[in-house]
């Protein structure tokens, strides 16, 4: 191991600390092995105390005695971290950037002479919950870090290895996804409740009515077009709401909700 710990995390903030919850809680690395450093002390020590995982000083303590240093801050502050840090890192060490737009060739642009494997991931907060979607660009790293990695990010969710260029483009559907599948879940409760139904039971419909229809999709393979037409008979509740769906301009409003995001990202990309 290329340090002290397997795991350093700089950053407790919503993404970084759902990760560490979930790899540690299913052992898929020892509490011992994680050490974590925040701008916000309190912050960090709150997810520690939690966890069980190591309070670090700061940036330069996870950075120095970590095998695989995960970078979970905000985009704006990437290079001043990285600035920070650059000093201690070694080759041995692998880099893993969950910063959203912030491109591999800035960041190696910042680290200079420090020349740790740089890995570009990008997370979403279902991870909390083991069901996560882990997109990851890492051309010219070696396949047993690259691996070791998977394995790890594989205890929170599913890994998809992508070229960095498509980056944006999953920034605007799996990471910023879930925010646009909330207010799905909050709609169809809304509409629940309009319709008669008291509010902690539209609740419970509208979540298991996601949750439902999504492993549907995902067990049978088949596509949601045609599960859909399963649903929808002829003259019948369904293709009645579907079709006010569609009179809403549902499909190009999500549509365009997930290329707005990847633009921000893009925009992101090409900043400083």
């Amino acid at each position: 191991m290329a340090g002290k710990y397997a795991l350093g995390l700089i950053g407790a903030g919503n993404m970084g600390a759902a990760f560490v919850r979930r790899v540690v809680g299913v052992g898929a690395v020892a509490a011992r092995q994680v050490v974590v450093a925040d701008a916000d002390a309190t912050r960090a020590k709150a997810l520690t105390d939690e966890v069980g995982v190591r309070l670090a000083e700061d940036n330069t303590e996870v950075a120095a005695g970590s095998e695989y240093v995960v970078l979970a801050v905000k985009p704006g502050v990437v290079p001043a971290v990285l600035k920070e840090i650059a000093p201690v890192l070694r080759a041995e060490q692998t880099l893993v950037s969950f910063a959203a737009g912030v491109a591999l060739g800035k960041i190696a642009g910042v680290l200079g002479e420090a020349k740790p494997a740089v890995v570009r991931v990008m997370p979403n907060t279902p991870a909390l919950v083991g069901e996560g979607v882990f997109a990851l660009a890492a051309p010219g790293v070696a396949r047993e870090r690259v691996t070791k990695l998977v394995k790890v990010l594989e205890a929170a969710g599913q890994v998809v290895e992508v070229e960095e260029k498509l980056m944006d483009a999953v920034t605007g559907l799996s990471g910023s996804g879930p925010a646009f599948v909330f207010v799905l879940i909050e709609a169809l409760a809304d509409g629940g409740v309009a319709a008669g139904l008291p509010r902690p039971v539209a609740h419970q419909l509208a979540v298991q009515t996601v949750v439902g229809a999504a492993k549907l999709v995902q067990e049978t393979g088949q596509h949601p077009g045609a599960l859909k037409d399963a649903v929808a008979s002829p003259g019948g509740t369904t293709i009645a709401g579907l079709a006010e769906l569609e009179r809403g301009g549902f499909r190009g409003l999500v549509a365009s909700a997930v290329r707005a995001a990847a633009a921000r990202s893009r925009e992101l990309s090409q900043k400083g």
